[in-house]
């Protein structure tokens, strides 16, 4: 059953685009850390201290911690995004989004915490889908069939570098009126990709 899974073109489409998906997010919002910015627009300051606006602005005025934060999703994010270090991206990433959605249940975010549990369930399935290798971590001897997988292909190596770029590109220079014809732009190349993947499916002999 599992073996079927692993042999079928659009799921491991799916696995390929959730690690594009996971990565963009943690990078988009590395970037706004690193660069020493606040999420929102306003302090936080005079809001009560056991609420999400104050906890933020706790972590933002901490200064380097915030950027620490940020480079840390930013490292992440690239890793998911490359194909090639997925894997690793998937175990450095896991305690990261698990810690971003205990915070959002632990103040008031709305439906924050839908968003956020979706994503650790998300990371959770990378990190199953490939356990074969990586149960090396807990000393299991890895099963590696030493096929070529599709990800491996040049093709959405190329693209996770292009959206990576796009999006540290995007966020330096553009301004938040542009964010959803960036979005677009984003998604273009993505289907782009999902196209010309479609055209090459033949190599790998999937179904």
């Amino acid at each position: 059953m599992i073996k079927r899974l692993r042999e079928n073109f659009w799921i491991l489409i799916f696995i390929i685009y959730t690690r594009y998906l996971i990565g963009s997010a943690f990078v988009f919002a590395s970037i706004i850390k690193i660069r020493g910015s606040r999420f929102t627009a306003e302090s936080g300051e005079l809001n009560p201290i056991n609420s999400s606006w104050h906890f933020f602005e706790t972590l933002y005025q901490s200064g380097l911690y915030w950027k620490f934060l940020g480079i840390g999703q930013l490292i992440a994010g690239f890793l998911l995004m490359t194909q090639r270090y997925s894997k690793l991206g998937a175990v450095m990433n896991l305690p990261i989004i698990a810690n971003v959605f205990v915070i959002t249940i632990s103040y008031y975010f709305a439906y924050t915490p839908v968003i956020t549990g979706l994503m650790l369930l998300a990371n959770i399935m990378l990190i199953i889908w490939d356990w074969n290798s990586l149960k090396v971590l807990i000393n299991l001897k890895p099963n590696l069939d030493g096929r070529k997988r599709l990800e491996q292909d040049i093709l959405w190596q190329i693209l996770g570098l292009s959206l990576f770029a796009f999006i540290i590109v995007s966020n330096l220079f553009a301004n938040q009126k542009a964010l959803l014809g960036l979005f677009l732009i984003g998604l273009f190349l993505g289907l782009v990709g999902l196209i010309i993947g479609l055209r090459r499916k033949k190599r790998y002999q999937l179904m």
